[in-house]
Formats: structure tokens, C-alpha cells, sequence
């Protein structure tokens, strides 16, 4: 009995570090915070579900579908998109049928880092516009809310987010977002910018609210693209955590097995109306800092998630943060994915003197920034899709070294 406890206590402590990214994401992209909680519990189990209950991996809401998820709900709305990230989950089973058929190596060759990188890149600054925008109080193109105390409110939740993140030690170190949202919402609340009559409004039972998915084949095309990202993040995070607890999961389950056991959880969330899930290195670090090792600690913290989609009072706290409290934790975040695409260049020694290098990496950028647009008919591909495709098909055909290049070096060797 005592057992038991004590690992509830411990996914309760891993859903505190995981629960400010996980519901920072449908807070920003307009779905529902009890679905978020909800995808990322029931992802959780089916993951444990398929690798056998043997990683100690918790499942929580994608960033790099922030970007994409807002353009889709502009572009096709709510069902449509949901039927995009539904699809998207899909493209795990497509690199865990590679892995399965040939091992890393096919998986390397089409997506190393130069093409990996810039495209990590654009899923930040593709939508750094928005996060610029709300932490001024604009949205739609309207100040919405008074621009002085806006930027004050996005200045105190980032202040905090970059304090904790840089200066705090042990758990609290892993909680930086978290604790961006509580101060920003506390200071807010002091600033009267709180609604606090929907939370007293709000049933203590609430059952989340469904939508329907509508089959829509240019959103679920936009999307498959952007999982590319996340399915390779995976792989690392998988490495990750074998590297804390000193057991190799590429081997036993199996990458395979983890890679669908993740799409299994993005399918399910899109379904739902949750974002996307993937692993988390928030909970990497927790699992790292208490040597707790046990996989039945994240079933405990995956029904600890689904509980809490049910609780109405806590998801009307969540969707009355004020937007400003929203963007200064959104400048530092989409900045962070930025710099993690520049970091996997930086760290696999990419060379920008190459030709066929750089040309891939300035066109992704180009394109992904400037919201280039390929349209055929009613289909249509943009940001992260566009430049996941454009990567990959220069990768696979541009020579590695290009005969001007070769020219040059041959004409200093003479």
C-alpha cells in the first residue's frame, strides 16, 4: 500500500513539472486546456501500452505544432484540423516502419541535420510575429487590451520564466513556465485583468467538450510535414532517458515500438481535440534529479492528467490567463526553438561553406519566414510543411559537393 502512495506521489510530481508546457499549448492555439490534459493522459497509457509498461516516458503537448495548429484553425477550422493532427500521428508509424526495416541508417540519410535544424528553426520563428502580438494585447490586428500594462504583464511572467529557468536549483528549475504563469496571473490579478466571474460560474464536474473531426485531405497534408520534427525529437528523448536510468530502449521495447506507441497518442489526442503529444525533457530532468526510475510513476501521473480534464473550475482558471501573461512566456519559448534547430546544427559540425548546405538552409529559412505558399488547386502547403518538403527534396538531390565547388578546389591544387 505504502508503495502505491509513494508512486502516486511521484506522478503527481511529474505532471507538476510537465503540466505548464502541457497546457501552454492549446492556451496558445485556441483548443481546449481538459483535452490537452486528457490527449496527454490517454497518449501516456496507450505509449505504455505498446513499449509494455517498460519507459519511463510521460507524454505531453507538442511545440512544434503551435505554428501550425494556429494557421490551420485560421485556414480550415476546428474539425478540419483535428482531422490534420489525426494524420499526422501517422508519420510516427512511417519512421518506426524504417527504423523497424532498416534501422537508423535510412532515417539519417533522409533527415540529417541539415535539413532537421532549419527546420526546428522555422517552427519558432514562424510564428514569432504572434508572440510579439500578445504580449503587446493585440490580436486580430486590434489592441484588445491597453498596450502599457500588456507589455508590463509580459514583461513580469518573462522575467520569471528566464529567473527560474537560469537561477532556480533542483525541481523548481524544471518549472520555469509554470512559474511564468503563476506570478503573470497573480500580477494580473492585482491589475485587475483577471474574469474571475467564469471560474465562479463554472461547474466543478465539467465533461470536456467533443468536436468532431472533418475529413479534410489539404489540412491532414499540411500536417503530416510537421511531425517530421517531433518524430525525431522522440528518438532523442528516448535516447535521453535510457541515458539517465542506464538501459538502452532503442533496443528493448524497441524505437520502433516508441515511436508508435507516440503516434498511438497524437492520433488519439487529434481525435479528441488536443494537441499533438511528444516526450518531454522537463520530465527527463525530474526522472534524473529524484533516480526514480519506475514507469508505473508516469501511469500515475497520466491518470492524475485525466482527472484533471474533468475538473471545470481548474480549466476555467487555465482560459482566464490573460494574453499578455500568454506572450512573454511565448518571446522566450519560440526563441528556445529556434535556438535548438541552430544548436543541432552547431553540435553535428554542419558546414555552411558547402554549397549544397547552405542553399537548403537559407531556402527553409527564406520560405518558412516569409510564409511562402505553394497552392495546387484547393491544396495548399505552407510554414513548417512546405519547408519539411523543400528540405528533404533538395537534400536528396542537390550533390554533396557541387561541381563549382570541385572547380575551385581543383583550380587551387593547380
Amino acid at each position: 500500500m505504502f508503495q502505491h502512495v509513494k508512486q502516486a506521489v511521484s506522478g503527481a510530481q511529474i505532471l507538476f513539472v510537465a503540466f505548464g508546457a502541457l497546457v501552454l499549448v492549446p492556451l496558445l492555439t485556441g483548443l481546449n486546456p481538459a483535452m490537452a490534459l486528457l490527449g496527454a493522459g490517454v497518449g501516456t497509457l496507450l505509449f505504455q501500452l505498446i513499449t509494455g509498461f517498460s519507459v519511463p516516458i510521460f507524454l505531453g503537448s507538442s511545440f512544434a505544432f503551435i505554428g501550425p495548429i494556429i494557421y490551420s484553425m485560421q485556414t480550415w477550422g476546428m474539425g478540419a484540423t483535428m482531422f490534420g493532427l489525426f494524420c499526422a500521428g501517422f508519420m510516427y508509424f512511417v519512421v518506426a516502419a524504417i527504423v523497424r526495416w532498416r534501422g537508423m541508417e535510412l532515417v539519417n540519410r533522409l533527415l540529417p541535420p541539415v535539413v532537421i535544424g532549419p527546420v526546428i528553426m522555422i517552427i519558432g520563428l514562424s510564428v514569432a510575429g504572434a508572440a510579439s502580438n500578445m504580449a503587446m494585447g493585440r490580436a486580430g490586428g486590434a489592441q484588445v487590451m491597453p498596450y502599457e500594462s500588456s507589455l508590463l504583464l509580459a514583461a513580469i511572467s518573462l522575467t520569471t520564466t528566464i529567473v527560474v529557468s537560469i537561477f532556480a536549483r533542483g525541481m523548481f528549475r524544471l518549472v520555469p513556465i509554470l512559474a511564468g504563469v503563476t506570478v503573470g496571473y497573480i500580477a494580473a490579478a492585482f491589475m485587475g485583468a483577471v474574469d474571475f466571474a467564469k471560474i465562479a460560474n463554472a461547474p466543478w464536474f465539467a465533461i470536456p467538450e467533443f468536436h468532431s473531426p472533418e475529413v479534410n485531405w489539404a489540412a491532414a497534408m499540411f500536417m503530416l510535414p510537421v511531425a517530421i520534427a517531433p518524430a525525431i525529437e522522440h528518438i532523442g528523448g528516448v535516447m535521453a532517458i535510457g541515458g539517465v536510468t542506464g538501459k538502452d530502449y532503442t533496443k528493448t521495447p524497441g524505437l520502433h515500438r516508441t515511436l508508435a506507441g507516440d503516434g498511438l497518442g497524437v492520433c488519439f489526442a487529434g481525435l479528441v481535440g488536443g494537441p499533438p503529444v511528444t516526450t518531454y525533457a522537463e520530465v527527463t530532468g525530474a526522472v534524473m534529479i529524484t533516480r526514480n526510475f519506475n514507469p508505473r510513476i508516469m501511469t500515475w501521473a497520466a491518470l492524475f492528467a485525466i482527472c484533471m480534464a474533468f475538473f471545470g473550475k481548474f480549466n476555467a482558471l487555465l482560459q482566464s490567463i490573460p494574453m499578455p501573461v500568454m506572450g512573454g512566456i511565448m518571446v522566450l519559448l519560440f526563441g528556445t526553438i529556434a535556438s535548438i534547430g541552430l544548436k543541432t546544427l552547431i553540435e553535428s559540425k554542419v558546414d555552411l561553406m558547402e554549397p549544397r548546405n547552405l542553399v537548403i538552409i537559407s531556402v527553409v529559412l527564406t520560405a518558412g519566414i516569409g510564409a511562402l505558399e505553394l497552392k495546387i488547386g484547393s491544396f495548399s502547403l505552407v510554414g513548417v510543411g512546405l519547408c519539411s518538403v523543400l528540405a528533404i527534396v533538395l537534400n536528396l538531390i542537390l550533390p554533396m559537393k557541387s561541381a563549382a565547388h570541385e572547380g575551385i578546389v581543383e583550380g587551387q591544387d593547380v
